[in-house]
């Protein structure tokens, strides 16, 4: 079924000059007003990635134009044609029908519990070794600890990857697979986009989503604790 933009009164968002996660906040207060209808103007693609998401994420519908390096967003809900009268199916007869013979009911069976990743932990990490300087042995101790936590019963609900530490999430990483066990466990592994940008990898990511500094630090404060590594 064919979707439209509702027409209601346009808000301008003004993030030019804003990086992430300037820009999505400035998007975020637009909507936490009541916003069903808005426009945003950034000047760089990762805040236009990262805006673009967010909006439909929420439910928006995003058209994005390049105005000779100027980008603009205009979003709306997405909504349901109205059916006239006239499209309505005509009603249809009903016949009598002869009631159906019971049947007892089955018997419940509780399922078997799935385990959940732990409410309240996350993991932030910002490096793509563990430790000191001997970066040989800081690579196998960050691959041993995510090797851990995805034989754990009950994995973290998130894994964060900012900085160098987006380097794990690489298809050539050897902390890849375990990152990928973790979210097979159902944690969330989100990896910095601006990051990725910065080092130009982000073809290169094999796991997680990439994210915006401003859904990094939901999910970071949604979590009752943090661990940093």
């Amino acid at each position: 079924m064919r979707q439209e933009l509702e027409v209601t009164a346009m808000i301008v968002v003004n993030a030019t000059g804003r990086a992430c996660p300037e820009s999505v906040a400035m998007t975020r207060a637009a909507l936490d007003k009541g916003a069903e209808e808005l426009e945003v103007l950034v000047d760089n693609p990762q805040a236009a990635t990262n805006v673009k998401r967010f909006l439909e994420d929420r439910g928006f519908r995003v058209l994005l134009q390049d105005d000779d390096g100027r980008l603009k967003l205009t979003a709306g809900r997405k909504t349901e044609p109205s059916v006239s009268a006239s499209q309505a199916p005509a009603p249809q007869a009903t016949v009598p029908q002869a009631p159906a013979p019971q049947v007892p009911a089955p018997v419940p069976v509780a399922p078997m519990p799935v385990p959940r990743p732990a409410e309240g932990m996350a993991v932030l990490i910002t490096g793509k070794t563990l430790g000191g300087n001997d970066e040989e042995l800081g690579e196998i101790l960050v691959r041993g600890f995510l090797s851990a936590f995805s034989q754990l019963d009950v994995p973290p609900r998130t894994v964060a990857l900012i900085n160098e530490g987006v380097k794990l999430a690489l298809f050539d990483s050897s902390s890849c697979d375990h990152l990928k066990n973790l979210e097979r466990k159902g944690t969330n592994i989100l990896v910095c986009g601006t990051c990725v940008n910065h080092f130009g990898i982000t073809d290169s990511v094999g796991a997680g989503v990439i994210s915006t500094m401003f859904e990094i630090v939901e999910a970071l404060n949604g979590s009752g604790r943090i661990l940093s590594l």
